[in-house]
């Protein structure tokens, strides 16, 4: 506890600089969400951007960017977001298509012909990932040879020139060294390096100031370390790749502010024409039918009933997870110096709610009902005046025994709270989170106009 207290205060001290524009309760749930993820985790340090309204909202840093001379993470530091970068290449195949100067329907041999079955494999297969072409870095540590340097022609030698892993758009599966080709692609059709044409066409035109190539280059010493630990010991500070290994698959570091704006683009559809937005954010089939929750360089979805697409991302010590609400113009970054962990896919999630609240005027009421409901049927009993004809004909006395008999050895719940709130079938559901020390059920109510119940269901957590 002493740990989150010092967290929570390191927020406080470095954070006034910076966007604040959300309510002071939705502040503080997101710091405590932050400061209880890293604790947890041993992550040294996250840094978020909430979007709002098409706004960046909030700006915060937490923890620590380095351990040897102990620094306090800042909401300016870089932080090197991994594969979040690939949506960076996918927008410059985009602006290029666009040119006229290549077709996501082009094969990959029309630019590079000596690579497998390039004259089969399209660049919209290389952008979701279902080309067959291997992965060369599925490890979550760097290997010894990616500490020597390396050219994107030695990486397409290596693992674009052996057989596919499967027929072209038959299969889903992530590959960085899709990226290195489409990266090579871009290169040749526009005549410049990629991170020139980016900064030229994404970078400068959205405000993005300090985006940096840490595949050329390093962090400087006002940016976090990355780190990495073997299991449980101590946080060690991670190597860096090689030279070369990260063009065009998760070379890009950035503040989570510079990142936000990125995503405020893909809201306002400021960089692309709609048609390829579109195309970025359909989800792409497989040649079966089958879908496969990814767009191009985005994962395609939803979460507490509100489309996303965004993206997670790693490189050697650093994780990022990038969330964007376009429907409802707002995002959540998050970037943390730690590899091989998902500290920041864990704060990402957890602040979403937050951000769509559910509640309604009888909520907390609706709970305490929930609870007495649950505590009633440990003992298999019901006040059968809170329910519809149809319920208590489903909570017979051989239901009532059953629930008495599976639910009474876990004692008192630790906590009972509602999880969201939806309409459905002209009925209000309800969900809730019951958790004892060592298991955690679900419990969801249909709640009529009448305020009578239709249904209380109790089940594990899936």
């Amino acid at each position: 506890m002493r740990k989150l207290h010092l967290l929570v205060l390191i927020v406080t001290l470095c954070s006034a600089t910076f966007a604040q524009n959300i309510s002071s309760d939705l502040r503080h749930q997101i710091d405590v969400v932050a400061a209880d993820v890293l604790a947890k985790t041993g992550v040294p340090s996250a840094s978020i951007a909430i979007v709002q309204e098409g706004k960046i909202a909030y700006l915060q840093a937490y923890g620590d960017a380095r351990l040897d001379r102990r620094t306090p993470a800042r909401p300016d530091m870089r932080y090197s977001i991994g594969s979040v970068s690939k949506q960076f290449t996918v927008a410059a195949v985009l602006l290029l298509q666009e040119q006229g100067k290549l077709s996501l329907d082009d094969k990959v041999a029309k630019f590079i012909p000596n690579l497998t079955r390039a004259n089969e494999v399209s660049i919209r297969q290389l952008l979701s990932h279902t080309s067959g072409y291997q992965d060369y870095w599925p490890q979550d540590y760097v290997m010894p040879m990616m500490l020597q340097p390396v050219t994107a022609e030695k990486i397409m030698d290596g693992w674009a020139r052996k057989p596919l892993d499967f027929d072209p758009g038959s299969k889903w599966q992530y590959s960085n060294t899709n990226y290195v080709i489409a990266g090579v692609i871009v290169e040749k059709a526009s005549g410049m390096p990629l991170l020139q044409f980016l900064r030229e066409k994404v970078f400068t035109p959205l405000g993005m100031k300090s985006v940096a190539n840490i595949d050329q280059e390093t962090l400087t010493a006002t940016d976090p370390t990355g780190y990495m630990r073997y299991a449980l010991g101590p946080v060690r500070p991670a190597p860096k790749e090689g030279k070369g290994w990260l063009f065009a698959a998760g070379e890009l570091a950035m503040p989570a502010e510079d990142l936000a704006r990125w995503d405020i683009s893909i809201m306002d559809q400021r960089l692309l024409k709609p048609a390829s937005y579109r195309q970025m954010e359909t989800e792409v089939l497989l040649s079966d039918g089958v879908g496969t929750q990814y767009g191009l360089g985005v994962e395609v979805g939803a979460e507490e009933g509100h489309r996303t697409i965004g993206h997670s991302g790693e490189v050697s010590g650093f994780t990022a997870q990038n969330t964007i609400f376009p429907d409802d113009r707002a995002a959540v970054v998050v970037l943390t110096n730690q590899d091989a962990v998902n500290a920041s896919g864990q704060i990402a999630h957890a602040i979403t709610p937050l951000l769509f609240p559910t509640a309604d005027a009888a909520t907390n009421e609706r709970l305490a009902q929930a609870r007495r409901i649950f505590d009633g049927l440990q003992h298999g009993t019901i006040d059968r005046a809170l329910f519809t004809a149809n319920a208590n004909f489903y909570f017979s006395e051989a239901a009532l025994k059953d629930f008495a008999a599976g639910l009474a050895p876990l004692g008192s719940p630790q906590e009972f709270s509602q999880i969201n709130q939806e309409l459905r079938g002209g009925m209000i559901l309800r969900r809730y989170s019951v958790k004892f020390a060592q298991r955690t059920l679900r419990a969801w109510t249909f709640e009529m106009p009448d305020g009578k119940l239709e249904q209380y269901q109790i089940a594990p957590v899936d």
